[in-house]
């Protein structure tokens, strides 16, 4: 078996690598295909001892004489080491050195798959050390760009390591633990998804494959376990230690991202006292990124080459003036500014969820989240969500409250809030909640969604909830309304619901239940 997964990654390896190169052959990056930067590839000690592969483009003018500034940039969870190829020929063209490599345990590179632990920070400082001793980089200019696994790592780097001035940090997360298991709910397909791309790429550890078995089995008594693993993994644990550090940070992700959701990242950004930039777009899990990888024109590539000008190469190019929020909502095509994240959501609107709704467990409604990339994909490029007819979800599995119909747009800016009163049969149970945009025949749109699952309840003692559904920005037009669904199960969450349990949703008078979407002033 251990033969056959290295075969599998030898093979893949080579297909991933030549549909890259091939991109830059066939003119999709046409900066690199002028061919000035030098490329070589290059093996680096880890920390430990582990060969990281990896390959260094520098400068065509590169002859001794100068210093240039450092990028290093960390791969992808399951991307081989030309990921970047073809931004990094860009890159070095405008005068940096950069270093990227594929992280240990996967492909070629030597060790386990530690998740962002420890040895992975430790990498990081050692590949900048090799950089600074073999080429021309300059060791006051210093910065880290990764997509996804690329970027968790670039921003707990920077936590760890003074010498890291700036990072780009694109489709990654600030909390592990509240992107793989928000509301106390696994993510199921999301993990699932990185645990297959880790056994096939990669070599999993046996800390993550233990992590991942709990994870999965719903094992309680792991619970703790689980999330002290994640938190140690998890940029924001350091956010003190970045902030001392003074790191200028630039972080984009997609609205719709269904491994690293944006709520996390925003709340990580409001953290943040130093140098720092937001961007939001449409899309998946570095769907927003990947076009960029060929050289192909690219919003996030373009920001990160900006980002690194003016914070590593002095270059003024306006980058610290603009409005350091940037949203490009799901419904226009125009960005909009904030000086930061609080702004987004000037105004909100209260929908009442009034009476006493109670509804069976155990049974996909209709109402869901959809298919994980699949579903935002079609978002990104079609602006069509996942979608439902409310009038005719079945009540007996379903609570659903609405809106009045609304006279004028209502641009829905950032995080939706569930506030209500639930009683339960039984003391686990999981909830999901759904907005959607409903327009004249009752076809909703979803517009965002998040799970909810709690232990250790009373059966038949009522207790309070509080939800944050996903951050996003969706334009709802006249005339359409919005509605508030809740069910007990989705595709994308792993599910706690005895069976033939019921939950029970009310609105006492001393506390009444409601759900507050945040609206942009007009």
């Amino acid at each position: 078996m251990g033969h056959h997964r290295h075969a599998l990654r030898t093979s893949a390896v080579g297909a991933v690598s030549a549909a890259l190169i091939a991109g830059t052959a066939l003119g999709l990056a046409p900066t690199a295909q002028a061919a000035s930067a030098a490329v070589r590839f290059v093996d680096i000690a880890g920390d430990g001892g582990p060969v990281l592969k990896a390959n260094v483009v520098t400068p065509a003018d590169a002859d001794g004489s100068r210093r240039y500034p450092l990028l290093v940039m960390p791969t992808s969870w399951g991307l081989p080491q030309v990921e970047y190829l073809a931004q990094a020929q860009k890159l070095a063209d405008s005068g940096y050195v950069v270093l990227t490599y594929n992280v240990r345990g996967f492909w070629q590179s030597g060790g386990e798959i530690e998740v962002a632990g420890p040895p992975d920070v430790a990498d990081a400082s050692k590949v900048i050390d090799w950089a600074l001793a073999n080429t021309p980089a300059d060791a006051q200019k210093v910065g880290m760009a990764g997509v996804s696994y690329g970027a968790g790592i670039s921003l707990l780097a920077a936590a760890h390591d003074k010498r890291i001035k700036a990072v780009s940090a694109m489709s990654g997360w600030a909390d592990l633990i509240d992107s793989i298991y928000s509301g106390r709910t696994q993510h199921s397909q999301a993990t699932a998804l990185l645990g297959v791309a880790g056994t096939i790429t990669g070599r999993p550890s046996a800390e993550l494959q233990q992590t991942l078995k709990d994870f999965f089995a719903s094992n309680l008594s792991k619970e703790q376990e689980m999330i002290a693993w994640g938190k140690k993994r998890s940029p924001e644990t350091y956010v003190d230690q970045l902030n001392k550090n003074g790191a200028a940070v630039f972080m984009a992700n997609g609205w719709g991202d269904t491994i690293f959701p944006p709520n996390q990242y925003a709340r990580f950004y409001e953290e943040l006292t130093g140098p720092k930039r937001l961007e939001f777009r449409p899309g998946d899990h570095a769907t927003a990124e990947v076009t960029g990888l060929f050289g192909l024109p690219n919003d996030v590539w373009t920001d990160t080459g900006r980002w690194f000008d003016h914070y590593l190469r002095g270059v003024d190019n306006g980058i610290d003036r603009e409005q350091p929020v940037q949203l490009k909502p799901r419904t226009t095509g125009a960005y909009e500014g904030y000086p930061d994240w609080k702004s987004v959501g000037a105004t909100s609107e209260k929908i009442a969820l009034a009476g006493t709704t109670t509804i069976h467990t155990n049974v996909d409604s209709g109402a869901d989240g959809g298919i994980i990339f699949l579903s935002s994909i079609l978002d990104q490029i079609a602006q069509v969500p996942p979608m439902a007819s409310i009038p005719l979800l079945p009540r007996r599995w379903a609570a659903v409250w609405q809106s009045e119909r609304y006279a004028s747009v209502q641009r829905v800016r950032g995080t939706t809030t569930l506030h209500t009163t639930l009683t339960p049969t039984e003391e686990s149970g999981t909830l999901v909640a759904y907005l959607y945009d409903v327009g004249p025949l009752g076809l909703g749109k979803l517009v965002s969604n998040a799970p909810y699952t709690f232990h250790g309840q009373t059966p038949g003692k009522p207790f309070g909830v509080d939800l944050e559904l996903y951050s996003t920005a969706y334009d709802v037009p006249a005339g359409h309304r919005l509605a508030l669904v809740v069910d007990t199960a989705d595709p994308l969450y792993i599910e706690h619901n005895p069976s033939g349990a019921q939950l029970t949703f009310s609105s006492p008078a001393n506390d009444p239940s409601y759900v507050s979407v945040p609206l942009r002033e007009q």
